[in-house]
């Protein structure tokens, strides 16, 4: 038999063999099934409680002699079952332990960033995630996306900007002013119709080499230039309202 998939599982040579032992005889005394695995009955013992405790396995008390008895292979999904509700519940842990600790350090007064990073491969797919988080924080305050683009990014996540307006494009409280380099990938830009996709050519930046976004309490920063593409973002309330004012300035200056 291949036990590497049970070695996958977190089973030990001797748990393994031990297991396979037991179904192979259906029902077997620990003093039996050491003379078959070659294993000493300390060892059977020992490592009996732990299949038992897995629930793989059960024990027959009915008679004078104590049996060790299969249950069925398929018994095996419990073991991920139990790890997906401990999963489950260390979640709930730190969603429970995040909250007490923002509420401790709102109260004391202490503000702490909440820094991300996203490698490339993840990119894509935070986009379209994180999307809905940073339009309700946009929303609660000018409405207004505002920074400076790397036209790279808008020829890299094409599809992505698309299902932006083509979602959000109808709020009526949500636009964007960004600034950036000259390209012709904007000419291609102003052909789709987003009104409120309003985008300025500033002289004074010859070349955005990366992104920077203003989004409601979040600043987000992408690299697309070349691969490794990656995004970081930052949640911090305070950070955001002074590049918001920032950007504003410069904004109207252009």
């Amino acid at each position: 038999m291949n036990t590497d998939p049970l070695a996958a599982l977190g089973f030990t040579e001797n748990e393994t063999k031990i297991y396979v032992g037991i179904l192979q005889k259906g029902r077997v005394s620990p003093a039996n099934l050491a003379k078959t695995t070659g294993l000493n009955r300390t060892t059977v013992y020992s490592v009996a409680k732990v299949l038992l405790k897995k629930g793989i396995i059960a024990e027959d008390l009915a008679g004078p002699t104590a049996y060790l008895v299969a249950r069925p292979p398929q018994d095996l999904r419990e073991l991920v079952a139990q790890e997906e509700r401990e999963i489950a519940e260390k979640k709930r842990n730190v969603e429970s332990a995040i909250e007490q600790l923002d509420q401790l350090a709102q109260e004391a007064g202490v503000n702490i960033p909440k820094v991300v990073f996203i490698a490339e491969h993840e990119l894509d797919r935070y986009l379209y995630r994180q999307t809905p988080t940073w339009v309700a924080s946009l929303s609660s305050r000018d409405g207004v996306w505002w920074g400076f683009q790397d036209p790279s990014l808008v020829a890299t996540y094409q599809e992505w900007i698309d299902w932006y307006w083509k979602k959000y494009g109808k709020e009526p409280n949500l636009s964007l002013n960004l600034l950036t380099s000259q390209g012709q990938v904007e000419d291609t830009m102003r052909t789709k119709g987003y009104d409120k996709r309003k985008v300025k050519f500033w002289s004074k930046a010859q070349d955005f080499t990366s992104t920077t976004w203003v989004v409601g309490d979040y600043v987000i920063m992408i690299y697309t230039r070349k691969s490794p593409h990656y995004l970081v973002e930052i949640h911090d309330a305070a950070m955001a309202q002074n590049m918001r004012e920032l950007f504003k300035g410069i904004w109207a200056s252009v």
